[in-house]
């Protein structure tokens, strides 16, 4: 006997739900088996008795028996009465990992943790240290490994170097490694197999390192591209001139006592196909600026300068002419270069795309006049601690269409009145404002015209009150606000 459904209409028995049967309910609950002691006897389902021992499962190929019908069978959902199947029989469920260790979801997971954390998240499991240990995660980072770092001291004093494995695992390409020796250098390379071909990048500081060392690690590492030695006082410049190889493309060379004219012949020299060249020496003058030759103008594209106090307009003619098609050029601390070295720089490099002045102090008004009238690419342009810039350099700024980027720190002259002439540059990214002290919280207030700013670094600035931080949040909700 059927019961009636919600419209009136005769309803089956047993309805098929998701796949599940829905049996009818029982008036206590219970089955209708009575309750005796041991265990009860098995009784079958309502819907579906099993099948005779004698009588195969029916094929899905082919139409149920009518016979099954009788007895009370239910087909499976979407298969038509005595016609072959539409759809299959769900299976047996699939077993899934625990969604803590599905490598699936943590591969998607790892990607919002950051560097320190992933760290610490590889040695929760194995499980998770063998999705972390994957170089898509470490793309981009270099380790640093102090010298105390790279050996174990056994019980009975001897020192053993550590097992590098994990980080062969996840595809470091550089190293910095810190306060280290000639013989830790070749400890290194003996005991890490992807040191001779693997690691395009090394970077040596406040190291001991020796010529002879230098020339070793460059002659076993055959893959090292980009060299870094900050800090290190015992090579000299004939251990460059003996080690370095023309494969290395990038070059940074900065607070080592030993570098000085003949280190930038060595370098001009040897490196036909750098690209990048960093130096921060305190006694290159401007002799050492001419030696550059036809072979870096063609490849090389950034030059940084960094506190050359000997350098003046004189080096900056050699450079503009040995070095053409520089997109990025520093003359950060260069304290002897005046308007007239910028002036060279706006009308013959063209290419810039990156200009720092920092810490120049001869720079005027009129030396942002000349970037302005000539370099049309300019994206980035950096004025830190230029105390003679006022707010007449900014007005010439103004014009420039294409800067993204600039760098006002501790310009003690810049006043609100300057700053009325940036909120006309739709195109600015980023603007520091960082240590200048005639800004006013009403002037400051006005950069909210400046809708598609990115960050804007107001740090020790006097003007910027608490106040100033919440109206900048509630108007300039896409900006990061340093303060």
């Amino acid at each position: 006997m059927s019961s009636p459904g919600v419209d009136g209409d005769p309803k089956p028995p047993c309805l098929p739900r998701n796949g599940l049967v829905k049996l009818p309910g029982q008036p206590n609950g219970l089955g209708a088996a009575s309750i005796t002691k041991g265990t009860p006897a098995a009784k079958p389902l309502p819907c579906q008795p099993p099948p005779p021992p004698n009588l195969p499962p029916p094929s899905l190929a082919a139409p149920l028996p009518r016979a099954a019908l009788a007895g009370g069978l239910c087909p499976p959902a979407g298969l038509p009465l005595g016609g072959p199947a539409s759809a299959p029989v769900p299976g047996p469920p699939v077993e899934r990992p625990p969604l803590a260790t599905d490598e699936k979801i943590l591969n998607g997971l790892f990607w919002y943790f950051s560097a320190c954390e992933k760290c610490v998240l590889a040695q929760v499991c194995k499980a998770w240290r063998r999705v972390l240990y994957q170089p898509k995660f470490w793309a981009g980072l270099t380790p640093v490994l102090h010298a105390k770092e790279l050996y174990n001291v056994l019980p009975g004093g001897e020192k053993e170097f550590v097992n590098l494995q994990g980080f062969a695992a996840r595809g470091f390409e550089g190293f910095c490694l810190v306060g280290v020796s000639d013989l830790d250098i070749c400890e290194f390379i003996d005991n890490y197999a992807l040191s001779k071909k693997g690691v395009k990048a090394m970077s040596l500081k406040r190291s001991t390192i020796t010529d002879a060392g230098l020339e070793v690690m460059l002659e076993q590492m055959q893959g090292v591209v980009r060299l870094e030695l900050s800090g290190c006082n015992d090579f000299t410049e004939a251990g460059l001139w003996s080690s370095l190889s023309a494969r290395i493309t990038s070059l940074s060379v900065s607070d080592c006592i030993n570098v000085a004219d003949d280190a930038i012949a060595a370098i001009s020299q040897l490196l036909p196909n750098l690209a990048e060249l960093s130096l921060q020496a305190y006694h290159v003058t401007d002799t050492a600026l001419a030696y550059f030759t036809a072979r870096q103008g063609h490849s090389t594209h950034t030059l940084r300068l960094l506190s050359c106090w000997e350098i003046t307009n004189h080096g900056v003619v050699n450079v503009v002419h040995s070095l053409p098609n520089l997109t990025a050029l520093s003359l950060s601390g260069c304290s002897k270069v005046t308007d007239d070295g910028v002036e060279l720089v706006a009308e013959n490099l063209r290419k810039l795309r990156s200009l720092d002045l920092s810490w120049c102090p001869r720079i005027t008004d009129m030396a942002l006049e000349y970037v302005a009238c000539d370099l049309h690419r300019l994206e980035e342009l950096v004025l830190d601690r230029c105390v003679r810039i006022t707010d007449t350099g900014l007005s010439y700024l103004s014009t420039m269409s294409s800067l993204r980027s600039l760098y006002l720190r501790w310009c003690c002259q810049v006043q609100d009145f300057g700053l009325k002439h940036l909120l006309a540059m739709r195109s600015l990214r980023l603007l520091s404002l960082a240590g200048c002290p005639l800004l006013t919280t009403t002037g400051l207030s006005g950069l909210v015209q400046l809708q598609e700013l990115e960050e804007l670094e107001l740090t020790n600035c006097p003007g910027a009150t608490p106040e100033l931080f919440k109206y900048f949040s509630q108007h300039l909700p896409r900006c990061l606000v340093i303060e």
